[in-house]
């Protein structure tokens, strides 16, 4: 069953065919595109094949895509969610993107706070990754500010718009997870 998460604010809810036209209405507008690394989507068939895929992935536990509402208002505001996940590395990949009505109010924080926790407890993630466009201030700043690390600079790495653009790539690791001490840690409290 797909988990349904709620915030103070927010819905946090499975993507279904009946939100495709709010889908293509966010994944073709530039401003959101403009640094997400995908073409723009053009139509609803389309639409209803990713939102197939999103389902797929979720059964076969490869990612998450959650539709993100504001409590007590129909109709998606942005979308949130884990690519890349593996079950096996215990790690995946967060991405999540907003309308611009919805810009610049905390929804993304809150909602990313809420999928963090659920892919640390839930998911049993030890390693929650992010790849950001380098010129993409907005989540720079967020992903930071929550705790996220920056670990390094992916140069050309996403294409938008047939431009390559450089990227940062950032972790968070869950610290309660019981594997998480690095090697010096347990050298140190090993005893012979």
């Amino acid at each position: 069953m797909f988990p349904s998460l709620n915030t103070d604010r927010l819905v946090l809810r499975e993507i279904t065919v009946n939100d495709a036209q709010a889908i293509l209405d966010c994944f073709s507008n530039p401003d959101v595109l403009r640094h997400y690394g995908q073409n723009p989507l053009t139509s609803l068939e389309q639409v209803r094949q990713i939102i197939n895929n999103f389902s797929k992935n979720y059964d076969e536990k490869r990612g998450i895509k959650w539709g993100i509402e504001l409590k007590g208002q129909e109709g998606l505001i942005g979308t949130i969610g884990f690519q890349e996940w593996s079950t096996e590395h215990k790690r995946a990949e967060i991405s999540y993107a907003l309308f611009p009505e919805s810009w610049g109010k905390g929804y993304a924080r809150e909602a990313l706070n809420k999928v963090i926790s659920f892919g640390f407890q839930e998911m049993k993630l030890l390693r929650i990754g992010a790849i950001v466009f380098t010129e993409n201030d907005a989540s720079n700043k967020l992903l930071t500010k929550i705790g996220f690390e920056k670990e390094g600079l992916l140069k050309k790495y996403m294409h938008q718009n047939n431009v390559p653009n450089d990227t940062y790539v950032y972790s968070l690791i869950n610290r309660e997870h019981p594997h998480s001490e690095s090697l010096i840690d347990q050298i140190g409290t090993s005893t012979c």
